[in-house]
């Protein structure tokens, strides 16, 4: 007997995802991800959790209904990481016409579901606080409502509910070689020590080395697909407002500058086709300078890009040919021969779509195990167990059970947390309960939760992904960060430990 029913190769969000909807079939799962979770592509989105206007404007309504119909999902079963914001589209004189403008959001109204967010409306902006922070004449702007999500936590969190659920995680190990018979025989690396696997099925989930690991790994035909940089870039806040700013940008692409933690703000996505190592992406200079230039069209404030605070980069696939538009759907492929276990390959999409095509994906095993129905799409993910219109409140009562926290860290914990953040502050009476400090926000204890419970083992896993609190912290707080976590008492040496009670046995060392 294998140890495991289903595999998954990659730890982004197609196998996060892919994961938790197996565990919560019933499936025994095992996730291998050889460094963090959602630490490439996954940690490079432009944070959208929405329909797509420029999707729309090629016509494709089918996407778009599914599409919104997924962001209420993700609103229901995650309202602590996916947030509502209203979306605003000045009118520039260059670009497409008012009336153009007026009659995609009325499809968009149409083709959401009724009722969940307000319908799209014109501003006048001569007055208006939205208009602020915009060069003059622009006079005329349109607001629609859509959702941002915390990226990189929305993939941890996933992670955590499939372990909760019964399936390993094992951040750290890499899959070295795949054989395949009746079953898959997997060789991993973990944190030095080699082990076997035994899988009926597995899935390929790498991301950008989709390829690399078909070919070296598993010794079978890579999926034919083109790669395509995404970038966004970082800069000091340029607008006091709550709103995302849509810019039509000159080549008729939309450029999204979002409010990002508190006092910065994110621009982007710039997309391009890219050749080359994934590991080693970044934004080349006139990648930043087309996103500055975008930010220049519209805002009274001029950035530069000496004015960049950081950039982020990854790469996502697409399948065919390079120049083939990016498809937010992804891709699923399905292989299966007699005495051949079943191989899935997912890769590509964004983030709204996720959810559904790891559905989809593991539906592709129906005819090779017994599973139960579908169901990730009504159970929330952990810290999600509320309404979206009682995230105020949520914040509210951290406040008045955690009277040391300021409103800014209620709001940023709760927006990382949920209504789990009891697990993190525990009867903390004053911040001094919580250990040592790592700077005005960053505490011992939240640094514990991350390395005991979600899987946390560099500074960078913490300042970047768990949190962002990278912008803001100095160097002496990262050095005294780092120089805890190296010497802390409650090391995880494997995520069997973390979830005791909640995974399989794991497989014997080969």
């Amino acid at each position: 007997m294998a140890d495991y029913d289903l595999a998954i190769i990659g730890g982004g969000l197609n196998g996060v995802s892919v994961a938790r909807d197996a565990a919560g079939r019933g499936l025994r799962v095992i996730l291998i991800e050889q460094g963090d979770l959602g630490g490439a592509a996954s940690a490079a989105s432009g944070r959208l959790v929405q329909g797509d206007l420029s999707v729309l404007e090629r016509r494709a309504f089918r996407r778009t209904r599914t599409a919104l119909a997924e962001r209420e999902v993700w609103m229901r079963i995650a309202p602590h990481l996916v947030r509502p914001a209203h979306f605003v589209i000045p009118a520039h004189s260059d670009e497409r016409p008012p009336w153009l403008l007026r009659l995609g959001l009325y499809l968009y109204d149409r083709l959401a579901p009724p009722g969940s967010l307000p319908r799209s409306d014109t501003i006048d902006i001569t007055h208006h606080p939205i208009g602020d922070a915009l060069q003059r004449p622009f006079g005329t702007a349109f607001g629609y409502s859509d959702c941002l999500v915390d990226d990189t936590r929305l993939v941890v969190t996933t992670a955590i509910d499939a372990a909760e659920r019964g399936a390993v995680i094992r951040t750290g190990a890499r899959c070295v070689r795949a054989d395949r018979s009746d079953i898959w025989r997997l060789v991993v690396i973990d944190r030095g020590h080699r082990q076997v696997i035994t899988t009926r099925s597995l899935v390929n989930a790498c991301g950008a080395w989709i390829a690399t690991v078909a070919e070296t790994v598993l010794r079978v035909p890579p999926p034919r697909t083109s790669v395509v940089k995404l970038g966004q870039i970082i800069v000091r806040r340029l607008f006091e407002t709550d709103n995302v700013y849509v810019l039509q940008n000159s080549d008729r692409r939309l450029v999204f500058a979002s409010p990002y933690q508190r006092d910065f703000t994110m621009i982007g996505t710039v997309a391009r086709n890219f050749r080359g190592d994934p590991a080693a992406v970044a934004m080349a200079s006139d990648e930043v300078a087309y996103l500055c230039d975008a930010a220049n069209r519209y805002f009274r404030e001029r950035i530069d890009t000496s004015d960049v605070i950081r950039s982020v980069a990854g790469v996502n696939l697409v399948t065919g040919r390079p120049g083939q538009r990016f498809a937010r759907e992804g891709t699923v492929t399905f292989e299966a021969r007699r005495r051949r276990a079943p191989l899935l390959t997912i890769f590509g999409g964004d983030i709204t779509t996720a959810r559904l095509r790891a559905e989809r994906a593991v539906s592709y095993l129906l005819p090779f195990y017994p599973m139960s129905p579908r169901w990730s799409a009504e159970a929330p993910l952990p810290g999600g167990e509320f309404q979206t219109e009682r995230f105020d409140a949520e914040v509210e009562a951290a406040r008045e059970r955690w009277r040391f926290l300021t409103p800014d860290q209620a709001l940023r914990l709760v927006s990382a947390y949920g209504s789990r953040l009891h697990q993190v502050l525990g009867e903390a009476r004053a911040k001094t309960d919580l250990g040592q400090s790592f700077g005005p926000d960053l505490t011992e204890a939240e640094v514990r939760y991350l390395m005991t419970k979600e899987w946390a083992r560099f500074p960078d896993d913490i300042l970047w992904r768990r949190t962002k609190l990278g912008l803001t912290m100095g160097s002496a707080e990262r050095e005294q960060l780092a120089a805890f976590m190296a010497t802390a008492v409650q090391r995880v040496d494997s995520p069997k430990a973390v979830h005791s009670a909640a995974v399989e046995p794991g497989p014997q060392q080969g």
